[in-house]
């Protein structure tokens, strides 16, 4: 359909394939109403308070929700306070018409409903499909600008809309020319339109919108966490529960025999799942120190994990106070041992001036595992859900903010 503008002279010709009620040129702005014959007559003029605020132009393509759709038309409503937005008309090769609605760099993109809703006393929440949508706002609001082709007349008063969100949903009531009409909206992610319209410049998202989804489901999060915490817990249960505290050493070395020497240790089998093994040393120092090296030999693989420990203790009389410092045992750990066979090499030593300190007792347990790790991811997911939960409640806040029925308001 070509239809050029006595205003500017601007000639559009978009194949619309519906029949035209309205028709507003996207350059002046000048808008046309169809007559009795189906010729377009010049009728008045917008004056829109915001020029050219128009992201889409008429006839652009592009394919949305694996459908090609045409720009057919836009219009911009504003309500009182200067909040404006825009919706775009877009229409299927097959003649199907959905509504894309743009605010503040988000958009949404709706459909007709055939469901009627009693919004007449605003009611708190309507229920679709047995779900709850809750009353985010009703206004008056006023056309202030257009262009493109419609099959239906742009109304001289003010639309009367009532909307019901329930994220990333939204139900939209729209009382226009007397004619009401629902829509069921969704909220469409800036990439997914980005992809559809790929020569389009999409405007840059600000604040939250009344739809957005926020970024996690939180109440899946949780249902996830709780899976996975009650697997970390039954495999560990499943892999410890037949495994006991094992004493692989206990003896005291002789200082005679071994001072500053390897003691080889008796082969020994571990058999379970990894856990650490406690090392307990105790020597008589006095006023001296003392030394014990522990190698770990795996018989399998040759593979030796080290450990050394300081063993000292020093005791006096000054300034008319005793004083000690140190202790006569010390107990150290070598962490994560899987099963398998080993054996110990020791070597103890003693300082050279000590001839009271005569042996050193060394005590090796491999531990009954330890739960400590299970509860540290438990711990750590329960901050993660509460953190996510505190940033889940302040964007609900930001999305409420601008609504008189907001569940957060004192």
């Amino acid at each position: 359909m070509k239809v050029p503008c006595y205003n500017c002279n601007t000639v559009t010709e978009l194949e619309v394939g519906f029949e035209v009620v309205n028709f507003v040129c996207p350059k002046c702005h000048s808008l046309y109403v169809a007559d009795s014959e189906g010729q377009l007559r010049l009728r008045s003029k917008f004056k829109p308070e915001v020029v050219d605020d128009f992201i889409f132009n008429i006839g652009d393509k592009g394919i949305l929700k694996e459908k090609e759709y045409t720009i057919t038309g836009a219009i911009t409503k504003t309500v009182n306070g200067g909040y404006h937005w825009t919706e775009y008309v877009l229409k299927s090769d097959v003649g199907e018409f959905v509504y894309l609605s743009e605010s503040e760099g988000h958009w949404t993109l709706l459909t007709e409903m055939e469901e009627k809703f009693d919004v007449r006393t605003h009611p708190k929440s309507i229920t679709y499909e047995s779900s709850s949508f809750h009353l985010y706002e009703y206004s008056d609001a006023k056309i202030d600008n257009a262009q493109g082709y419609f099959d239906f007349e742009l109304p001289t008063r003010k639309v009367h809309l009532v909307e019901y969100i329930q994220p990333p949903l939204l139900i939209s009531i729209e009382k226009m020319n007397d004619v009401e009409t629902a829509f069921l909206g969704e909220y469409i992610n800036k990439k997914e339109l980005k992809k559809a319209f790929p020569n389009v410049y999409l405007p840059y998202q600000r604040g939250v919108n009344m739809v957005q989804p926020f970024y996690f489901d939180v109440n899946n999060m949780a249902i996830i966490f709780c899976v996975f915490l009650l697997l970390i817990l039954s495999t560990n249960w499943y892999i410890y529960k037949d495994q006991a505290e094992q004493v692989v050493f206990n003896k005291a070395i002789a200082f005679t025999d071994f001072n500053d020497r390897e003691f080889t240790g008796e082969s020994f089998i571990l058999k379970g799942g990894s856990a650490p093994i406690t090392v307990e040393v105790s020597t008589d120092v006095d006023n001296s120190w003392a030394n014990v090296d522990v190698a770990l030999v795996n018989e399998t693989s040759n593979d030796e994990i080290h450990a050394n420990k300081d063993i000292e203790y020093y005791h006096g009389y000054e300034d008319g106070e005793s004083w000690t410092e140190g202790n006569w045992s010390e107990k150290f750990n070598i962490c994560g041992v899987k099963s398998g066979k080993y054996h110990l090499l020791i070597k103890p030593l003693k300082a050279p001036e000590d001839i009271k300190n005569t042996a050193m007792k060394v005590r090796v347990v491999w531990n009954q595992p330890s739960n400590r790790n299970v509860w540290i991811i438990a711990i750590f997911m329960i901050v993660v859900y509460i953190v996510i939960r505190y940033f889940k409640i302040n964007f609900e806040k930001t999305r409420w903010e601008d609504s008189s029925y907001s569940p957060y308001s004192e």
